[in-house]
C-alpha cells in the first residue's frame, strides 16, 4: 500500500502547476493499481494500520479513476486560470483522503478519513459552485454529516474500551457483538445519513445542484459509498442485532425510494433529477444489504461500483448541456437530438444503464439485490414492482424531455461536442458495459 501513496505524494510535488499531468498520472495509478490488484478474499499488503482486501480494491480503484475524470471534466480551471493550482491541491487531498478512508483497517482512522474527506469536498462547492446558494448547500453537506458523526465517535471509543480491537481482520469472525439498541443505532446513523437514507437525504439534492461537476462526480460517484462501506464495515458488531432490527431500515428505505423516484419525476432541473435518482437507487441497495444475505452484500457492493460509474456519466452530460445553453431546466433544454445527435447517443446508452439495461453492471447488483430481498421476504415484492418501475419511468423522463421535442429557436449559437467530452463518456461507459463480463471477481471477497 505504501507504495501508492508515495506515488500520490511525489505527484502532488511536481505537477502543481502542470493540470493534465496530473491527470495521466491517476490513469496511470489506477492501472498499476488494477494489475497489481488483490483477487482474492483475504487481505493484502498488510501493515499495522493498511490493508486492502476485494471491498476496499474496487471503492479504491473507483476513486482513482473517477478522480481522474474529474480533472479531465474541468477543463475550464485549465483554461481560464481559476485558481488552478488550489484546484490541483484540493484533489490531491481528496483522492489521499479517500485512498485512506477505504484502505486503513481500523475503525478509529476509518472515522478519521471518513471526516477529513468532508473538508475538500466542501472547499470544491464554495470555491468553484455557481450560484450564491453554495454557501448554504455546503454548510448543510457538512453539518448533517457532523452532526450524525459524533455519535459513531462515542461509539468506537465505546468499543475500543469494551473489546480492546478495532481493527476489521479481528472482528472478520464476529468475534464481537453489540447488544444495546443505542450502540446499534449510533453506530449506523453516521452511514445512513451519508448514504442519504430517506428522511435524511435533503442535503444531497440541494450540495448536487449548487456543485460544481466534479463535486458532483465525487459526491455521486464516491461520497455516498462510503456509507454504504462503513455499513458493511461496522455490521460486524452489529449482526446478531441486525437479525431483529434491519426490518424497520428495510421498509422504511424500500417506501422512501418509491416516494424519491416520485419526487424525482416531478423535478425540472437536470441535475436534482440525477440526484434523487441516486437517492432512489442508494435505497434499493441499502435494503438488500441489510438482509445480511451473501446474495444482497455482493449485489450492494456491484451496485455501489456501477452506479459510481453511471451517475457520474450523467452528471457530465448535464454539465456539457450546462456549458452551451447556461441552463439545466427542462423547459428550455428541448430537442437536443437536434443541436447534438452524436451526443444523444451517450445520453441513450447512460440513462439505459440507469434504468439497469442488460449488459451493465447494474443489471446484474439489482438481479442479486432483488434475489435477496425475495429471499428474506416473499411479501416486499409488492414494493419492489413499484420501485423497479419507477426508476424506468423517471430515466425515461429525464430522456424524452432532453431529446425530443421542440427546437428552441432563440439559440443562435451552439456547438457539437469535441473530443474530450466524447473520451470523458466513453471512460464511464465502457468500464460499467465491460466489468460484469468480469462480474466473479466483485463476489469473492466474503
Amino acid at each position: 500500500m505504501m507504495k501508492f501513496y508515495f506515488y500520490l505524494l511525489f505527484l502532488m510535488m511536481v505537477s502543481m502547476n502542470n493540470f493534465w499531468f496530473f491527470q495521466f498520472n491517476l490513469f496511470f495509478l489506477s492501472f498499476l493499481f488494477m494489475f497489481s490488484g488483490n483477487y482474492s478474499f483475504e487481505f493484502k499488503s498488510l501493515n499495522v494500520f493498511l490493508g486492502c482486501d476485494n471491498l476496499s480494491f474496487g471503492l479504491v480503484l473507483l476513486t482513482l479513476w473517477i478522480g481522474a475524470l474529474m480533472i479531465m471534466s474541468m477543463h475550464f480551471v485549465y483554461e481560464l486560470k481559476i485558481y488552478m493550482n488550489y484546484f490541483i491541491l484540493l484533489m490531491f487531498f481528496l483522492i489521499l483522503f479517500l485512498f485512506l478512508t477505504f484502505t486503513v483497517n481500523n475503525l478509529f482512522l476509518f472515522y478519521i478519513f471518513f471526516e477529513c474527506s468532508l473538508i475538500p469536498t466542501f472547499c470544491l462547492i464554495l470555491g468553484w459552485g455557481n450560484q450564491l446558494d453554495r454557501v448554504q448547500a455546503g454548510i448543510h453537506l457538512l453539518f448533517y454529516t457532523l452532526f450524525a458523526s459524533l455519535p459513531l465517535l462515542l461509539s468506537i471509543i465505546y468499543l475500543f474500551f469494551e473489546f480492546k480491537n478495532l481493527n476489521y481482520i479481528f472482528s472478520v469472525e464476529n468475534l464481537f457483538q453489540v447488544y444495546s439498541l443505542y450502540l446499534f443505532v449510533f453506530l449506523i446513523f453516521a452511514f445512513l445519513v451519508k448514504l442519504p437514507i430517506f428522511f435524511m437525504h435533503l442535503w444531497l439534492p440541494k450540495a448536487h445542484v449548487e456543485a460544481p461537476v466534479c463535486g458532483s462526480m465525487i459526491l455521486a460517484a464516491i461520497m455516498l459509498k462510503l456509507g454504504g462501506y462503513g455499513l458493511m464495515r461496522v455490521y460486524m458488531y452489529l449482526i446478531n442485532m441486525g437479525n431483529f432490527l434491519n426490518i424497520y431500515l428495510i421498509v422504511l428505505s424500500m417506501m422512501g425510494g418509491i416516494y424519491i423516484s416520485l419526487i424525482s419525476m416531478f423535478q425540472v432541473d437536470l441535475k436534482s433529477l440525477i440526484a434523487y435518482s441516486s437517492i432512489a437507487h442508494m435505497m434499493m441497495m441499502l435494503s438488500g444489504m441489510l438482509t445480511l444475505l451473501s446474495w444482497g452484500i455482493y449485489g450492494s457492493y456491484l451496485l455501489m461500483i456501477s452506479h459510481g460509474l453511471c451517475s457520474s456519466g450523467l452528471f457530465c452530460l448535464v454539465n456539457i448541456i450546462y456549458e452551451r445553453l447556461s441552463s439545466r431546466s427542462l423547459f428550455i433544454n428541448k430537442g437536443l437530438m437536434n443541436y447534438m445527435p452524436s451526443m444523444c447517443l451517450w445520453w441513450f446508452l447512460l440513462c439505459s444503464s440507469n434504468m439497469a439495461a442488460p449488459p451493465s453492471l447494474n443489471l446484474m447488483g439489482e438481479i442479486m439485490l432483488i434475489n435477496s430481498l425475495i429471499m428474506w421476504s416473499k411479501m416486499i415484492f409488492l414494493l419492489i414492482i413499484f420501485l423497479s418501475f419507477f426508476s424506468a419511468c423517471y430515466t425515461l423522463y429525464l430522456y424524452s424531455f432532453t431529446q425530443h421535442g421542440k427546437m428552441n429557436y432563440f439559440f443562435y449559437s451552439f456547438s457539437q461536442g469535441n473530443i474530450r467530452e466524447y473520451i470523458l463518456l466513453m471512460l464511464h461507459w465502457i468500464p460499467l458495459n465491460l466489468i460484469i463480463l468480469n462480474s466473479e471477481f466483485f463476489i469473492i471477497w466474503m
